[in-house]
């Protein structure tokens, strides 16, 4: 299976070259630190397998938090958690800008401006 580092290593330095200064400066970050994770690179460990008489290498992951690879178990942690937390119903979220007009009234008059626009929402 192909992994992000796997594409890092492959077209980070010709992406780099090509796009590099055009990148956010944590967005590169995130690429240099994803790109040698879990090689020789980082370092790792050597293991002797009694059963199958071979050395199997276990190289150190880069830990960063962008990185598929080393996030997932988490990922999936937090996932599992909030499907404990939700409530047995159907979630709809909708996001919305104010018009810039009617900020300082919503400010002013928060309470029922709130009630207002969830009494809405609930009827649409």
């Amino acid at each position: 299976m192909v992994e992000s580092a796997d594409i890092c290593r492959l077209h980070g330095p010709d992406d780099r070259a090509q796009c590099g200064d055009r990148r956010l400066p944590s967005h590169l970050r995130a690429l240099h630190d994803i790109e040698p994770c879990r090689t020789a690179a980082l370092g790792g460990q050597l293991y002797d397998c009694d059963t199958c008489r071979d050395d199997h290498h276990s190289y150190h992951s880069c830990k960063n938090r962008h990185c598929p690879t080393c996030q997932n178990g988490p990922a999936q942690a937090w996932l599992e958690n909030q499907k404990r937390v939700l409530r047995p119903v159907t979630h709809v979220m909708v996001t919305f800008t104010l018009p810039a007009e009617l900020r300082a009234v919503a400010r002013s008059h928060q309470k029922t401006l709130d009630h207002i626009l969830l009494r809405a929402s609930s009827e649409a």
